[in-house]
């Protein structure tokens, strides 16, 4: 007689139902923000090409930009994490609010450099002649959007670190359908052109920040926390992203690497990596939105002194990470003949991305672990070590990636190179993780 399988651990089904509560919603919210730059590019693009050409230029630059400061998210998730752990709701939004107020000061100072250099930015980035103009346009007017945008990032940080990610789904979801309404509304009826996308943008970007407040403003009231700038605060919430600013650095400056690689193989190359860029940074979105459930569940572990907990949790989404790793390279090889014709009809590019998508295929298993761990830590609060150890990936990276010109083997020596660079991320957040150190109990680390 076949006995059924013994049902899991309550300790995992616990972690299962927490990682599976915070993911889903994340993983929403984390898909909605690109969705962004993609409906003022169908909008835009109807305006003619010179205007979707400025679009294009302008809209990296804000990522850019942007994308930098994405530790106002990180840095306090993992503070608001911990004091909710020790059962101190008031001090966890005390201190999100200081991640706030930090947000909307540095979002003051990028509108200062922004505004005034934004035709001399324009120009370094290579935009023709005739795409520059509404590429200044652009970057000018949206560029007044940039402390909304950081706001949120900050505010979104403290509903994660309060165990919420669904308010993030659901404030996305209404400022993307914003966004389109207003763009649309704007550039066609209006007549503004590509300046009425960028102020449909910043309107959307501001509403959004608006919704966050209401919700963190009510917490605040509720539990008796003051909503005031706090200068030591806000110092604290400073010192506390700059390490994680390094890591975003790093690794902002390894994908600049590889994309400048491959432009330099060819443009059949670097139409093929971009391609598989855009494939690889949606499956980055599922992982990262099980990293951001980490982020949360271990700084509330151990702000609650439950080391025990931390580690379960640690490991249990380790193997989440590994599944879906595996899941995810098995459906880029499964479903190459179906989507590699939607993204090119060029035979040439197709037979370029088909080899190096086995490449990426292979590593999504290593991508798995390097993203939950990189969580993990984040949440425990250990960002020094991860810019260290961003800083020696980058090292071992970065002359490997040089050489492919020299090598040969087109992208698909490029993307094993990249495989490299995930395999010594993993090694050295393997090795972290494996030494307990990161395990530091109590409401501050």
């Amino acid at each position: 007689m076949i006995q059924a399988p013994a049902p899991p651990p309550p300790s995992r089904r616990r972690h299962d139902r927490e990682i599976i509560s915070l993911a889903v919603p994340a993983f929403g919210a984390l898909v909605a923000e690109p969705l962004f730059v993609m409906v003022d590019s169908a909008i835009v693009g109807h305006l003619g090409t010179p205007q979707l050409a400025g679009l294009a230029v302008a809209a990296a630059l804000l990522t850019t930009a942007v994308s930098v400061f994405v530790f106002l998210a990180y840095a306090t998730t993992a503070a608001v994490a911990r004091r909710v752990g020790a059962g101190d709701p008031a001090s966890a939004i005390r201190q999100g609010m200081d991640g706030i107020w930090l947000a909307l000061l540095l979002g003051i100072a990028v509108i200062a450099v922004a505004l005034p250099t934004a035709p001399w930015l324009v120009g370094i980035f290579g935009a023709s002649d005739t795409a520059a103009p509404y590429a200044t346009t652009y970057l000018r007017i949206s560029s007044l959007g940039i402390p909304a945008m950081l706001v949120v990032m900050a505010a979104t940080g403290v509903l994660r670190g309060l165990q919420d990610t669904r308010t993030p789904l659901y404030v996305a979801v209404g400022g993307f359908a914003a966004n389109g309404a207003l763009n649309a509304g704007l550039v066609y009826g209006a007549g503004l052109g590509i300046a009425g996308s960028a102020w449909g943008t910043v309107i959307a970007q501001i509403s959004m920040a608006v919704a966050y407040l209401i919700v963190v403003v009510r917490g605040a009231r509720r539990h008796g926390a003051s909503l005031r700038p706090d200068a030591a605060g806000i110092r604290a919430s400073a010192q506390a992203g700059v390490p994680l600013l390094v890591r975003t650095l790093s690794l902002r400056a390894v994908l600049m690497i590889a994309t400048a690689v491959a432009a330099r193989l060819g443009d059949t190359e670097i139409a093929a990596h971009q391609i598989i860029l855009s494939l690889w940074s949606l499956m980055a979105f599922a992982l990262d939105a099980i990293a951001i459930a980490g982020q949360a569940i271990i700084g509330r572990y151990l702000g609650a002194d439950d080391a025990k907990g931390a580690r379960e949790a640690c490991r249990r989404m380790v193997q989440w990470g590994i599944v879906s790793g595996v899941v995810f390279g098995a459906l880029v090889v499964l479903a190459r003949p179906l989507f590699v014709p939607l993204f090119t009809s060029d035979r040439t590019v197709q037979d370029t991305l088909l080899p190096t998508l086995l490449v990426v295929a292979l590593s999504q298993p290593i991508a798995g672990v390097v993203f939950i761990l990189d969580g993990v830590l984040m949440g425990a609060g250990d960002g020094r070590y991860l810019a260290w150890a961003m800083l020696v990936t980058l090292a071992v990276f970065a002359p490997v990636a040089l050489l492919v010109p020299v090598i040969g083997g087109g992208l698909t020596t490029l993307w094993w190179a990249m495989a490299l660079m995930m395999t010594v991320r993993m090694v050295t957040l393997w090795l972290r993780t494996r030494s307990g150190k990161w395990i530091v109990t109590g409401a501050t680390r």
